[in-house]
């Protein structure tokens, strides 16, 4: 059988990525126009300047990444781009840029979900690495454990009722300072940080295992509130790493009782707070205790990437899924619609 070479391409939020992947695991090229920096002055992502950066960067990552990977567009057997969840229009552009290729150079198109893509980063971290197994997906607008049955078939064991566990990061790094992305500010401060210097509480959900950050998230501001009411602030590491310990600790308790609860031994971590330090030791931690498999994914397919659509898409591919170039951009694209709207 012919190797079957994937272009990725992803522009669901501020990188604008494009990967060209050999049989879903194989990485020939992946290129990343990050605009990071931009942003950073505006304290948060701009949806508009978002989208005028990603015009810009299309065309020319898509060009370089090709010449990287040296493969011609005749050599492409699928365009995967993704068709959501993320900013309307950053989505449009990586999508408009897809069914354009697909239209002129005659390729089949297929879309992918964001977030399962960032799952498929376990794929090119671990090439062993395949279901059934339990992953636990945080981002800074997810917050899940999903059941990996097959490649396309997910079930979703618990979410958050509330914020997600990254926005919950960077919303207290905004507020001690930190400013953004606040997820990476945040785990830096820790690393010189007490975790016991303060505390906070855990959420009371017991007919469930969904997760709730709104509680833990108002109890930090109001904390902090309160120590510059006095005429004093935080200690920012020591904050910074207290408040990352009890987040974390809260995502690994119910992983562990999703492990009990469905007996699955193979578990993994998802999204980009999957590069938090903290969180990926507590997760090895439980993996040793309850003697599971485990993947971790490297830290370059952590973030937001092409490769990892790529990777998704080769999957979709091959069990026939095509997308038809009427295909439309979905910001709230749900995890149960890997390949439906």
């Amino acid at each position: 059988m012919e190797d079957v070479v994937i272009l990725g391409i992803e522009s669901s939020c501020d990188e604008t990525a494009c990967a060209v992947i050999e049989d879903g695991r194989i990485v020939r090229a992946s290129m990343i126009a990050s605009q990071a920096d931009l942003h950073s002055q505006y304290g948060g992502v701009v949806p508009e300047i978002a989208s005028r950066m990603h015009v810009e960067a299309i065309v020319p990552v898509i060009s370089e990444t090709m010449k990287q990977a040296d493969v011609r567009y005749e050599d492409i057997n699928a365009v995967c781009v993704t068709k959501g969840p993320g900013l309307v229009g950053a989505l449009l552009v990586g999508v408009s840029a897809a069914k354009a290729l697909c239209e002129v150079k005659k390729i089949p198109l297929v879309g992918v979900n964001h977030m399962a893509g960032h799952i498929a980063a376990n794929y090119l971290s671990d090439p062993s690495w395949e279901p059934p197994f339990l992953c636990l997906v945080v981002s800074g607008g997810h917050s899940e454990i999903l059941l990996v049955k097959d490649y396309s078939d997910m079930e979703c064991i618990c979410s958050t009722r509330d914020d997600a566990a990254g926005e919950a990061f960077d919303k207290i790094a905004r507020v001690i300072g930190l400013g953004y992305p606040g997820g990476p500010k945040l785990d830096k401060a820790s690393k010189t940080g007490d975790p016991h210097a303060y505390t906070f509480p855990s959420p009371k959900i017991t007919d469930s295992l969904d997760f709730s950050f709104s509680g833990i998230k108002t109890a930090a501001l109001n904390m902090i509130n309160q120590v510059r009411m006095s005429g004093e602030d935080v200690n920012i590491n020591d904050f910074a790493a207290s408040y990352q310990d009890a987040v974390c600790s809260i995502l690994c308790d119910r992983l562990e009782k999703a492990v009990k609860q469905t007996g699955m031994k193979k578990i993994c971590l998802a999204g980009g707070v999957s590069a938090n330090s903290c969180l990926r030791a507590k997760v090895e931690d439980l993996a040793q205790r309850k003697q599971c498999a485990l993947c971790l994914p490297k830290m370059a397919y952590c973030t937001d990437n092409a490769a990892m659509i790529a990777s998704e898409g080769y999957y979709a591919f091959i069990s026939g899924v095509r997308d038809n170039l009427d295909m439309n951009a979905y910001p709230s694209l749900e995890l149960g619609g890997v390949y439906g709207n």
